[in-house]
C-alpha cells in the first residue's frame, strides 16, 4: 500500500543538512527563491545576488519556523504534479524505479525533492540520488570547457581565412587597376586609328599605314577582351570571397558572444551552482529541436537564471501540432539552426509572428550558444525579438 505524502512526507528541517544545498540549488529557481526571501521581509531581497539568496535559502531549510515553512510550501507548489506520482509508492525499490524514469525524461528537480522528502526513502537511495545530481553539475562544467576549446580552434581557423581573404582582395585591386590602364591604352589606340584614317583620305599611299594601324588596334582589342575576362573572373572570385568573409565575420561575432558567456559561466571554476549574470526571473522559454542528451543541462542552466525551460523535439517523436500551444505559454522561443527540421523552424517563425512573440534562432545546439542566448535575454529583455545566431 502506498504512503500518504501529504501527511507523512518529511519537511526540510527533518532532512539531513547534507542535502539542503542541493535541494535549494536544484529544486527551486533563483526567481522562486527570491520570492520566498522577499516574503520574509528581507529589505535587500530584490537586489541581493543569487549566491547570497542561495545561502539564505540553505539556512532557512534547517529552521522550523516561518522561513522553513514558506520554503517547503514553495517546493511543494512548484513540484505538485511530480509529488503526486511519487505519493502512490511505498517502498524504496519503487521510488528508485520512478527516479530512474524521471532522470531519462529530464524531470530532475521535481523528482529529487519527491525522493528526498519521501518517508519510504532509505539511506542508500538518498545517497544514490544525491550523488547523481551532484555529478550532473560537474558534467555541465566539463561540457562548457570542451565548447571553449572548440571555440579557440575556430578562432585560429578564422584568422587564417582572414589572411587569405586579404590576399584575394589585394589581387582584385591590382586587377582593377590593370583594367583601367588597359582601357586608357585602347582609347589612345582608337584615337591613333582615327587620325590614320584622316591621313589615308589625304594621301594616296596611305592604305598600307592604315591597314597596319587597324591590325594593331584589333590585336589590342583582343588583348583587352582577354584581360577583361580575367578581370571579370577575379571580380567574381573577390565577390565570393567577400561573402565568405562576411559569413565568417558573423560566425566570429557569435563565437565571441558564446566565449564571453562561457567565461562568465566558468568564473567559479565550472561550479553549476554559480549564479548567472543573465537572470530573468519569471521568464518561460521554449526550446525546439536540439540534442535530447543536453536537455537536462539546458534546463539546469536556465533554472540558475530564474527561467523555466520547456522542450519540443521539433517533430522527431512529438507532433508539430503541439507547437502553437507551447508558443502561447512562453515568452520567447529558441531553436538551433543546425539541429531542427525546416518544417519545425517554419512553424515556429509563422506562429511567433502571428502571435507577436519573439523567437531566437541559435547558431548551434551547443551549451555555448544557449548560454549566449541567456546573456542576450538578460541584456535586451525577453520582448526584444531575435538574437544574432
Amino acid at each position: 500500500m502506498g504512503v500518504s505524502v501529504k501527511m507523512q512526507r518529511r519537511k526540510t528541517w527533518e532532512i539531513s543538512p547534507t542535502f539542503h544545498c542541493s535541494i535549494i540549488g536544484t529544486c527551486l529557481t533563483a526567481g522562486e527563491l527570491r520570492q520566498v526571501i522577499a516574503k520574509l521581509g528581507d529589505i535587500d531581497a530584490k537586489t541581493a545576488s543569487d549566491h547570497a539568496l542561495h545561502s539564505r535559502g540553505v539556512r532557512a531549510a534547517g529552521q522550523r519556523d516561518l522561513a522553513g515553512k514558506l520554503l517547503n510550501k514553495a517546493l511543494d507548489r512548484r513540484h505538485e504534479a511530480v509529488l503526486k506520482r511519487f505519493a502512490r509508492l511505498g517502498t524504496a525499490a519503487e521510488l528508485r524505479t520512478l527516479w530512474n524514469t524521471c532522470m531519462e525524461e529530464g524531470e530532475i528537480s521535481g523528482a529529487y525533492w519527491a525522493v528526498i522528502s519521501h518517508p519510504a526513502a532509505d539511506h542508500g537511495l538518498l545517497q544514490d540520488v544525491f550523488g547523481e545530481v551532484h555529478m550532473l553539475s560537474h558534467l555541465v562544467g566539463s561540457s562548457s570547457r570542451l565548447d571553449i576549446a572548440r571555440l579557440r580552434a575556430l578562432q585560429t581557423e578564422l584568422a587564417l581565412k582572414d589572411e587569405k581573404i586579404a590576399r584575394q582582395e589585394a589581387q582584385l585591386h591590382r586587377s582593377s587597376e590593370e583594367r583601367s590602364a588597359l582601357q586608357r591604352r585602347v582609347d589612345a589606340l582608337e584615337e591613333v586609328v582615327l587620325r590614320a584614317r584622316a591621313v589615308n583620305v589625304a594621301e594616296e599611299n596611305g592604305d598600307g599605314v592604315n591597314a597596319a594601324l587597324i591590325e594593331k588596334l584589333q590585336a589590342a582589342r583582343e588583348r583587352a577582351e582577354a584581360l577583361e575576362r580575367r578581370l571579370d573572373e577575379s571580380e567574381a572570385q573577390g565577390l565570393a570571397a567577400g561573402k565568405r568573409a562576411a559569413a565568417l565575420a558573423r560566425e566570429n561575432l557569435a563565437l565571441l558572444r558564446e566565449n564571453a558567456g562561457l567565461e562568465r559561466a566558468l568564473l567559479d571554476d565550472g561550479d553549476a551552482d554559480a549564479p548567472s549574470a543573465a537572470a530573468q526571473s519569471g521568464t518561460t522559454l521554449l526550446y525546439v529541436g536540439g540534442r535530447r542528451n543536453l536537455f537536462e543541462r539546458l534546463r539546469l542552466l536556465a533554472g540558475q537564471a530564474g527561467i523555466e525551460l520547456l522542450f519540443h523535439d521539433g517533430g522527431v517523436e512529438e507532433s508539430t501540432s503541439l507547437l502553437p500551444g507551447l508558443i502561447a505559454q512562453t515568452s520567447v522561443t529558441l531553436f538551433p539552426v543546425d539541429c531542427v527540421s525546416h518544417s519545425a523552424a517554419g512553424i515556429v517563425k509563422r506562429h511567433c509572428r502571428d502571435s507577436g512573440k519573439p523567437f531566437m534562432p541559435l547558431r548551434s545546439a551547443s551549451l555555448a550558444s544557449f548560454i549566449a542566448a541567456l546573456g542576450a535575454l538578460a541584456a535586451t529583455g525577453p520582448q526584444s525579438g531575435r538574437v544574432p545566431a
